[in-house]
């Protein structure tokens, strides 16, 4: 197939693919004696699966050490070790996501539980004490190496 056709069938800009061909991601390919470049079916896989890998987060160089351009020459305990990897990544990213999330939506309960003759002044005083109280606990529970409940309020 052509590169249009290539373009098509996987979403890829024509330069993207000039590219991943030129960097030694995508098997070079004999061109036409017209100068046109013939693709054969196998590169809509491989380049389906070059896009994926760099959505969930692999570098380009990453890439070329994990797929090389023969399939017959993937070492597949080398490209399961990668994905187990990234997935333990993903998993980190995840937990901290979900602990900063925590403290973004218990931060928005204490300046939303603002008494109603409390000054807006006042109640970030509060809420920015209530904060240091917090992170005093956490950073001495962090050098105990002891777990600790929630900062008193």
């Amino acid at each position: 197939m052509k590169i249009g056709e290539l373009a098509e069938r996987t979403g890829l800009a024509p330069s993207r693919i000039r590219f991943y061909e030129r960097i030694g991601l995508l098997k070079a390919v004999e061109r036409q004696a017209n100068g046109y470049r013939r693709y054969p079916e196998e590169a809509v896989l491989a380049l389906q699966l070059i896009a994926t890998a760099q959505r969930a987060g692999f570098s380009l160089d990453e890439l070329r050490t994990l797929l090389p351009s023969d399939p017959a020459r993937w070492e597949h305990g080398t490209v399961l070790d990668a994905l187990r990897r990234r997935v333990a990544d993903i998993e980190a990213l995840q937990a901290q996501l979900a602990q900063s999330r925590a403290q973004l939506v218990e931060l928005i309960g204490q300046i939303e539980t603002k008494p109603q003759d409390m000054s807006c002044e006042a109640n970030a005083r509060r809420v920015l004490s209530g904060m240091r109280l917090a992170e005093t606990g956490t950073t001495t529970a962090r050098r105990s190496g002891a777990a600790r409940g929630p900062a008193p309020r």
